[in-house]
């Protein structure tokens, strides 16, 4: 950032005003668009589907022999004596009551009879239109009010992927407002504790609220005409994305600041050359992060794909908001924004002999020993990865609370086919329908398959699965399906249904991983080399990321199993983990480093690691301390899912930012020394004694004019 250019701009005299009364106007015209974003959501199963999955042509061919999309809803009234006369007489009232909610479209059928006649079963038809998905809660409601819940022994349950639909639903209800507000109190508290003042702490969160309303505007018109594909889950991990990245970026401009206040009594000034000198780590920082982020457009999961716009955006206009808004108002206001313990011209910078600077007295004295028992360590850690189970999750390990469809699915299981109700779906073409039914019907797993039904040369036929229709044996039993239907010649046979569907997302989540991962890493690694310029200290510290992202992994394992109980992780875990791990903890070493590679220049390598450690330790600590915060906000929701993903991003960012960036590169930084910096000049600069009795003192830049 040249600081005769936009620096001056954001902190002048009168420019200043002109900053903040711009952002004013962006919040003016931002604000009513970002509140509809709600609006433009997809959460229904074929926004999150590739469009070339078998499930989702499935989809689109049933819309021949039924125009509406269909998300049956399961009433099962179950009595453990044997269902009376009287309560069949009930559920017969009722499935005729059913057929007249709005919402519901076709036959009713039921009440049919368990084998064991201690149950009775109703199908209902749910219409799913373009605003079904947001509907189905309140047509689940008005069933549920009809049914009761059972009473005289008759227990009554709602399930199936309407009743799943409605749990998803309320589970994810208020989503935004549970995060936001669950991200600013743990923001809050942590900029309290930081900065020690009653008024500092709420300019970052000022500026991090605009970027999120600003962010959310443009991400609502690019989803509403531009196709972009937005999800209650992207649009949640996007909040607490803008408010932990954009605190980390607060957290390092005022801290430069801050130490610039001390060296110059013109707070513009000051303001000026901290935007010049920690500018460019902030821009670059922010770059790889949402240059990380982008890498999943390449995704074929639709929700996959569209979280990397959303969250690249996020962070492109947490990054405008950070070094533009913020540094307006900080100057605005002055000095007394740090009260009680206002940086006073002519002072001692404190990170000179503070905590940081002596731990890096510490790891000084034996960095090969510090650096070698870390990584040892991080890699006994990383063994857990043997517990990771990243192949979905089933319904009924999907939220952290009881749920009234899981409690369904079960009562269902325990009187009819598991599958019933969800059935697997087959479409054919029509000369071939008594061979596509054979080999359909002989596939263990299969209980039954209905008769088929023919429009416009095609035929589509349901099977019953005897197992649990998001079971891994059902996943199991729909490739053993596709894989006999498929060898039918000439039927062109597909197979869809929801258990399909899930078969096809997880597919889809592995392909995912298969490829973005690899490519982060080589997308990150040049953007260090670049920024850094040198090609043994981006290698070194991929190397790290690398080694602190396994070794989080493993214990969120370990933990996920032995201590919350949870069965599995969704196969989509590692990739998010991995994405958010990597392009946000690059952050750090790209804070750290840029401070060595500054102080190397004057002090050689190891000399400039310890100052850079003493000048950033504090406030890298603050960050990660603050973004784990607010990832850790996502255990705030019912979701095994979200919750998995906070945990593991939360522990990885304090394990990062206290062990892997503090002690493992510093050490590294230490042993190493100059030939960081291969092949670039500074490789060439003796390093001078890694002593530490004198003051770490960094050195003071001139700002040119």
């Amino acid at each position: 950032m040249a600081s005769g250019g936009v620096a001056r701009l954001v902190c002048g005299r009168w420019s200043k005003w002109i900053v903040l009364a711009l952002w004013i106007v962006v919040v003016a015209l931002a604000a009513p668009l970002a509140g509809k974003l709600t609006d433009v959501e997809k959460n229904d199963n074929s926004a999150w589907l590739p469009a070339g999955a078998e499930a989702t042509q499935v989809a689109d061919l049933q819309k021949q022999f039924q125009p509406d999309d269909i998300a049956p809803a399961l009433i099962v009234y179950e009595r453990t004596g044997g269902i009376t006369a009287a309560d069949t007489a009930k559920a017969t009232a009722d499935a005729k009551a059913f057929a007249s909610v709005a919402g519901v479209t076709g036959q009713v059928t039921g009440p049919i009879p368990a084998e064991d006649k201690a149950a009775l079963s109703t199908i209902v038809p749910v219409k799913v239109d373009a605003d079904g998905w947001e509907q189905i809660a309140t047509i689940v409601d008005n069933l549920k009010a009809i049914s009761g819940s059972g009473e005289n022994g008759l227990a009554v349950y709602l399930t199936g992927p309407a009743g799943n639909a409605a749990d998803s639903a309320s589970a994810f209800e208020g989503i935004d407002g549970t995060l936001l507000y669950t991200t600013l109190i743990v923001v809050a508290i942590i900029l309290l504790i930081t900065y020690r003042s009653p008024v500092l702490w709420l300019f970052p969160i000022i500026s991090a609220g605009v970027a999120l309303v600003g962010a959310q505007a443009v991400i609502y018109l690019l989803a509403k005409h531009g196709g972009l594909v937005v999800n209650a889950q992207s649009a949640g991990i996007l909040t607490v994305l803008v408010f932990g990245a954009g605190t980390d970026y607060a957290l390092l401009l005022v801290a430069r600041y801050r130490e610039e206040l001390r060296k110059h009594e013109d707070r513009h000034e000051a303001m000026q050359l901290a935007l010049h000198r920690a500018g460019p780590a902030i821009i670059a920082s922010a770059a790889t992060v949402a240059v990380g982020m982008s890498c999943l457009t390449l995704a074929d999961l639709n929700s996959t794909s569209g979280l990397g716009p959303v969250a690249a955006l996020g962070i492109v206009v947490g990054l405008a908001a950070m070094v533009t808004l913020l540094p307006a108002m900080l100057v605005i206001c002055g000095r007394w924004l740090f009260w009680p313990a206002k940086p006073k011209f002519g002072t001692a910078e404190p990170t000179a002999t503070g905590l940081w600077a002596r731990l890096g007295g510490r790891i000084a004295k034996r960095p090969r020993t510090v650096w070698i028992g870390t990584a040892l360590a991080l890699g006994v850690m990383a063994l857990g990865l043997f517990q990771l189970r990243a192949d979905g999750l089933s319904t009924a390990d999907s939220f952290t609370t009881e749920q009234p469809s899981v409690a369904g699915e079960q009562a269902l299981a325990r009187h009819f086919p598991a599958g019933g109700g969800q059935p697997v779906t087959v479409i054919a073409q029509a000369g071939q329908a008594d061979q596509v039914r054979t080999a359909f019907a002989g596939v263990r797993g299969i209980s039954a398959v209905a008769d088929p039904v023919a429009k416009d040369g095609l035929v589509q036929l349901d099977g019953t699965l005897t197992d649990a229709p998001d079971s891994t044996a059902a996943q199991e039993t729909v490739g053993r399906v596709r894989d006999a239907v498929h060898a039918v010649p000439g039927a062109e046979a597909k197979v869809g249904g929801q258990t399909a569907m899930i078969v096809d997302i997880n597919t889809a989540n592995r392909h995912d991983n298969r490829l973005i991962i690899p490519l982060v890493l080589l997308v990150v690694l040049v953007i260090l080399a670049l920024l850094l310029r040198a090609i043994v200290a981006p290698l070194i510290l991929m190397g790290t990321v690398v080694l602190s992202f396994g070794a989080a992994l493993g214990v969120s394992a370990l933990v996920f199993r032995h201590v919350f109980g949870w069965e599995g992780e969704d196969t989509a875990f590692p990739l998010f983990v991995f994405v958010f791990l990597v392009a946000l903890g690059i952050d750090y070493n790209i804070f750290l480093m840029t401070r060595v590679r500054e102080e190397a220049r004057t002090h050689g390598t190891r000399r400039g690691a310890l100052i850079g450690l003493g000048a950033t330790g504090g406030v890298i600590t603050s960050a990660g301390i603050v973004l784990a915060g607010t990832f850790a906000a996502l255990g705030s929701l019912p979701l095994v899912a979200f919750a998995e993903i906070g945990f593991a991003v939360a522990f990885g960012v304090l394990l990062d930012t206290l062990i892997v960036r503090s002690v493992l590169v510093t050490a590294l930084n230490l042993d190493v020394g100059r030939h960081m910096w291969w092949p670039s000049k500074l490789g060439h600069v003796p390093d001078e004694p890694a002593k530490t009795e004198a003051p770490l003192s960094p050195s003071e830049p001139e700002l040119t004019h």
